[in-house]
């Protein structure tokens, strides 16, 4: 006959009806004790401090009911041992007393406590690794190294710190690498690559990239990440030619761009930043270049829709903006009122477009509109007496309406959309003003 295992309770107390022990058992999974001294005292004054209002809810129920409910208790041992042990206690008939069974929990607690552990411990390697991921970002965004993350699986450009994008010429926005090799040089490549993913390192090889076809030195490593595996790949240019007073000169100017006191920056025909000095980013409020290129330089300007097209309408234009009034709005929530002045040449004859954004927050107002209102008002000031008053604050608005809508079409080139915007002004309310003052002649675009 197969034997039957039966669960036994670790602990075994026979109370009365009063909850006095009148015997008491241990099983074998807990280090023997003697219990003898129990026999003869409340149960509750064998436990732990917080337990002895269970110990009075278990007996209750257990007189009332019949059966109570399971309730955690420390349980103090007479050798001093102290266990969490999980009791319910049963009536035996009306005068039978009571038979309370306990279950050792400290396995239990011991695999809680083992996983509090490992929950700690897997946090502390969370953030270690977030350290690790954060560092690896400021050294990819500040190296002068051009270095690619391709796909493993099809090697497509996932990113490019701001050398590469400088050196090449294109934003990644996931281009297929292979394109930008010529179709003898494709093979080679990928070549290289296998033999990198299957031997972890292979000799780098010739190419041309960019629109130059400038030849590189190509080297690859396998790098392991969530989405799946990416090759990294860092360019060396090949040939560099001496430098000349013409190269000399040029460093000369980067030396003093990336320590001007004022912001620059430099974008495309659409407004995406190529390259920014030192000053722009903490004009910006942002800790790398990497956090800049790539973005839209309207991304901080107040009004990004409207100030972002009337700058880059006027440099299409006329090739040069001066002293651009605007607001820049910093990552870290600061505004600062900036003039910009950019350069890029008419229709389009260069393909980037320099700016210099002149922090004037701390300026005094232009005096020369302030003279040109004084003057107004002064003229007005000298027909007091013999005009009402009510009509001399009329004029004053109106002229000073009439200065700023003037201001405002100059500044946008005409644009009367752009001016309106500028003003915070509906286009059917600036139609109406410049009616008004007899503005909407031919002479306005």
């Amino acid at each position: 006959m197969d034997s039957v295992m039966i669960a036994q309770p670790d602990v075994t107390l026979h109370l009365d009806m009063e909850g006095v022990i009148k015997q008491a058992s241990l099983s074998n999974d807990i280090p023997e004790d003697s219990l003898a001294k129990w026999c003869g005292k409340a149960w509750a004054d064998t436990v732990a401090d917080v337990g002895s209002d269970k110990v009075k809810r278990i007996i209750d129920d257990a007189r009332s009911a019949g059966v109570s409910a399971f309730r955690q208790i420390n349980q103090k041992f007479p050798s001093g041992l102290e266990l969490p042990i999980e009791y319910t206690a049963v009536r035996l008939g009306r005068k039978g007393g009571l038979v309370a069974v306990g279950r050792n929990l400290q396995t239990v607690a011991d695999l809680q406590s083992r996983l509090i552990a490992a929950q700690q411990a897997m946090e502390r390697d969370y953030w270690k690794l977030r350290d690790v991921e954060t560092r690896y970002r400021l050294i990819f965004d500040a190296s002068n190294e051009p270095i690619l993350l391709l796909r493993a699986s099809n090697l497509h450009v996932v990113e490019a710190n701001p050398a590469a994008i400088r050196a090449l010429g294109f934003s990644p926005a996931n281009r297929d690498f292979l394109a930008e090799l010529a179709p003898k040089e494709r093979d080679p490549f990928q070549a290289m690559v296998l033999r990198v993913r299957e031997n972890g390192k292979a000799p780098a090889v010739l190419v041309h990239l960019g629109q130059s076809q400038d030849a590189w030195m190509v080297r690859a490593s396998l790098m392991t990440s969530i989405p799946g595996h990416a090759y990294m790949i860092q360019l060396t240019p090949v040939g560099a030619v001496p430098s000349s007073p013409d190269q000399d000169d040029a460093a000369s100017l980067e030396f003093l761009v990336e320590r001007a006191a004022d912001a620059m920056v430099v974008t495309d025909r659409k407004g995406i930043v190529h390259r920014a000095n030192p000053a722009f980013l903490d004009l910006v409020e942002v800790g790398a270049q990497g956090s800049v290129v790539g973005h839209h330089l309207g991304r901080w300007l107040e009004r990004p829709g409207a100030d972002q097209t009337v700058l880059l309408a006027n440099v299409e234009k006329h090739g040069i903006v001066r002293m651009f009034s605007t607001t820049i709005q910093g990552d870290l929530g600061s505004h600062t009122d900036v003039e910009i002045s950019a350069a890029g040449g008419a229709e389009g004859d260069s393909p980037h477009i320099a700016m210099v954004l002149r922090d004037i927050g701390q300026r005094l107002p232009g005096a020369r509109d302030d003279n040109q209102i004084a003057a107004t008002v002064g003229s007005l000031t000298a027909q007091l007496g013999r005009t009402p008053l009510k009509k001399l604050v009329k004029e004053t608005t109106g002229a000073v309406e009439r200065h700023y809508l003037e201001a405002a079409l100059d500044l946008t080139g005409g644009n009367r959309t752009a001016a309106a915007d500028l003003l915070g002004l509906s286009r059917q309310t600036l139609y109406a003003k410049l009616k008004l003052y007899g503005m909407d002649g031919s002479e306005v675009n």
